[in-house]
């Protein structure tokens, strides 16, 4: 097996027992990014001279016997996480000079485990798409397709793990940001219950939306990852106060005599049909293994577009107010405080930005709160209550990740509506703030990845770990071309 190829813990094998030094690995990924990724674009900014340094301090813990699970693991991150030293543009012109001095909660427990940071990974702007095409720096795309899409908004990281340009990555999830850039690069990813994983150190897309999570080549080494991030920080009061398992302890647990739900509405003519074949064949496997398959319904499905795009532009609209070119961001031009203003946030923000900005405003303006954003509210509420409705009968649900493969460069460019639209199938998940995965179950007639997802109950992580990683058992993935 190619070396960048191999998952988190044969990596971990074979560092412990000096079959290859950290630096030696860490040189692998460097060497094959700067040979691939001029292609690829899944990287904004590569690490090179911190990432050997990382890899010597780590080599000294390995021989000095005091390597953790991670230590002298390359891995890339999202460049909305916050790292100390090291740009954090969020992809927009807005930040693109920015060099945060503090890292994110989750980097600080990574550094303690001694990770190898490979660079920071491309994506929409500021998290807002499901393309990585509105990055104002790396276009991103799709490995197993170069003239398609990888996904958004953490595209940069899916397609990275998927051309073996990292072993693994952490992406954020606002209204499916991991799950679906995963489904369309052919990896798995999870994203965490909401508090599950401390958020500081994440520049905000929609505060009580946004979770951080993994994405890796299958749910074990995303349960590692989860293992390395999670847990409470006093830096985020969202963050619970809950102690944190071992996800890969019973990850291999079979699986019969667990009941999985599928509610109907998943599986409307609204998702093309190669996919949801795919992933009732999935649920047909599952069944073979002893699962219990129950057909349901989630009625407030047809509402979830409106509820989640009121919310999520609602909280980016009031979280990018900051961005001014005074405080912070771009400084723009003008010889009055509001001409500067106007400038700034004209030239920093790209055209998707802008539009969610206007969107939150128009939502939370005098007159139309309580026609707009307190329905979308109400109806959130209504959304937590059929799941937990499903979850007194079930112990997972099995839903298509998204409703298509992934799709050509620019074919939704001048439609956003049909981007929010495909969102369909994940934005549930983040207005209920349950963790889900999504996994790879099949391949369309010109070899595109399809994505089912695995949705639990709140901070019930290893139950979807544990579907998604025996489906994983039996299934065999195809390599992308690139």
């Amino acid at each position: 097996m190619e070396l960048t190829r191999a998952r988190l813990r044969d990596l971990r094998k074979m560092l412990d027992s000096r079959e290859i030094s950290a630096v030696e690995l860490c040189g692998e990924y460097l060497k094959k990014i700067e040979l691939t990724d001029k292609e690829l674009l899944s990287y904004i900014t590569v690490t090179k001279e911190t990432a050997i340094k990382d890899a010597e301090n780590a080599q000294k813990k390995i021989d000095a016997g005091q390597a953790s699970m991670l230590t002298g693991i390359p891995l890339a991150i999202k460049d909305n996480i916050c790292t100390d030293g090291i740009k954090t543009t969020c992809a927009s012109k807005m930040l693109g000079n920015f060099v945060p001095p503090y890292n994110a909660t989750v980097i600080e427990k990574l550094n303690e485990q001694g990770y190898v940071l490979l660079g920071k990974t491309s994506m929409d702007e500021f998290a807002m798409g499901g393309s990585t095409q509105t990055s104002a720096f790396a276009k991103t795309k799709n490995p197993y397709d170069l003239e398609r899409v990888p996904g958004g908004s953490s595209g940069g990281s899916a397609a990275a793990v998927a051309a073996s340009l990292a072993p693994a990555a952490l992406g954020s999830d606002t209204g499916g940001s991991i799950r679906q850039p995963a489904s369309f690069c052919g990896v798995t990813g999870l994203k965490p219950t909401y508090g599950r994983v401390s958020r500081y150190g994440l520049v905000a897309f929609a505060s009580s939306l946004d979770q951080i999570g993994p994405i890796a080549n299958d749910a074990y080494d995303c349960a590692i990852l989860l293992n390395a991030i999670s847990g409470a920080d006093r830096h985020d009061a969202t963050s619970a106060r809950k102690d944190v398992p071992d996800f890969t302890a019973d990850i291999d647990k079979p699986i019969a005599g667990m009941k999985i739900a599928l509610p109907k509405e998943f599986y409307s003519d609204a998702i093309d049909d190669c996919v949801k074949e795919a992933v009732l064949n999935a649920a047909k496997e599952l069944e073979k293994q002893g699962a219990v398959l129950i057909n349901c319904s989630i009625p407030g499905l047809k509402y979830a577009i409106p509820a989640y795009y009121l919310i999520a532009c609602a909280e980016a609209a009031s979280n990018l107010s900051r961005f001014d070119g005074i405080k912070f961001g771009f400084r723009g031009e003008g010889r009055t405080f509001n001409d500067l203003i106007i400038d700034s946030r004209n030239k920093g923000f790209g055209e998707e930005v802008k539009r969610r900005i206007l969107l939150g405003n128009y939502a939370l303006s005098s007159g139309y709160y309580d026609a707009y954003y307190k329905k979308a509210l109400a109806l959130k509420q209504e959304i937590i209550k059929e799941y937990s409705d499903i979850f007194e009968q079930c112990d997972a649900v099995l839903t298509p990740t998204a409703p298509t493969p992934a799709y050509k460069i620019g074919e939704q460019d001048n439609d956003p509506v049909k981007m929010y639209t495909a969102d369909i199938c994940t934005v549930t998940v983040n207005i209920a703030g349950l963790p889900g995965i999504s996994t790879t179950c099949g391949y369309s007639e010109s070899g595109l990845p399809i994505g089912m997802s695995v949705i639990g109950k709140r901070f019930d992580e290893q139950s979807v770990l544990r579907i998604a990683y025996a489906w994983e058992q039996n299934f065999k993935t195809a390599a992308p071309k690139i």
